[in-house]
């Protein structure tokens, strides 16, 4: 499916709802390509889960499931609605396959909105069922970086507002108790693949709301907003030339974590009949 405007057009696929492609009127394309030799995604959705579980396993209500990394949103095809030339409604709800993993009724929107220079995206949850709903959400955009690795040390990220960020460790997949003060130099992180020899980085704690990416050589820019997020996630493959800015509620098992969904950090509680609804926003200058 294809919005579009004087300013952007952007190709999102039915198959987990992910955006494929940005494109200015320049013809400059925004979005990571997808190479399968370092990352075959662009954009998925984590739900209804972020990052890892112990064991890949939760606890709920003395039973055991098993969700693998990130959840399976991003995994599924979504009925799409194009509302208009610059708006589409991509809808997942819960069904046989998905509640032998997951124990809940759902309804999952996601809505991408296009306006001037800037794509929205929303999402939208709703509890179906009739008991508290328990979820973590968020976004894994990956921006492109040039066209190799020599191109990605070129750019930088500079952050609203922060001076220094707070780094969770993962080991295995799960948050450990070690972590990481990265003193920012005018709120910019240069980007070097050394950075990611750990896996992705990791934060709960981020004074910004908003991350741009620029260049050294003062070319176009790409700012991601992203406001009341509690977690956040930055993370690349060695020797990729992209770069993924993900704007998280929740993030992956503390290693120590007793693995009950309830008490999982960052999850979310949604009662019966409510709605969730929050979103970040991409904007190319």
């Amino acid at each position: 499916m294809i919005i579009q405007n004087n300013f952007l057009t952007v190709k999102i696929a039915t198959f987990g709802a992910e955006i494929k492609s940005i494109l200015d009127n320049q013809n400059n394309e925004w979005m990571w390509n997808a190479n399968p030799e370092f990352w075959g995604k662009t954009s998925p959705i984590l739900f209804p889960i972020v990052g890892s579980l112990k064991n890949n396993t939760f606890i709920y209500k003395g039973e055991n499931y098993s969700l693998s990394r990130h959840g399976f949103a991003r995994d599924m095809e979504f009925d799409a609605e194009q509302i208009s030339e610059t708006k589409a409604i991509f809808t997942l709800k819960a069904n046989e396959k998905t509640l032998v993993n997951y124990p809940f009724y759902f309804e999952l929107k996601v809505i991408y909105t296009l306006h001037n220079k800037q794509l929205s995206c929303t999402y939208e949850v709703t509890n179906v069922g009739n008991e508290t709903m328990y979820f973590s959400i968020g976004g894994h955009p990956a921006f492109a970086l040039g066209n190799n690795a020599t191109d990605f040390e070129n750019f930088y990220l500079e952050f609203n507002n922060d001076t220094s960020i707070n780094r969770l460790k993962l080991v295995n997949g799960l948050i450990s108790e070690n972590k990481e003060i990265i003193n920012l130099d005018n709120q910019q992180l240069p980007l070097h693949y050394d950075l990611f020899k750990e896996d992705a980085m990791v934060f709960r704690d981020l004074k910004s709301n908003a991350i741009a990416i620029k260049n050294t050589k003062n070319e176009n820019k790409l700012t991601l907003t992203f406001d009341d997020f509690t977690h956040f996630g930055i993370w690349t493959v060695q020797n990729a030339p992209f770069i993924c800015l993900e704007p998280w509620f929740g993030m992956a098992d503390l290693d120590n974590h007793n693995q009950h969904f309830e008490t999982k950090e960052g999850m979310l509680a949604l009662e019966p009949q409510q709605v969730f609804a929050k979103n970040w926003k991409i904007t190319i200058e």
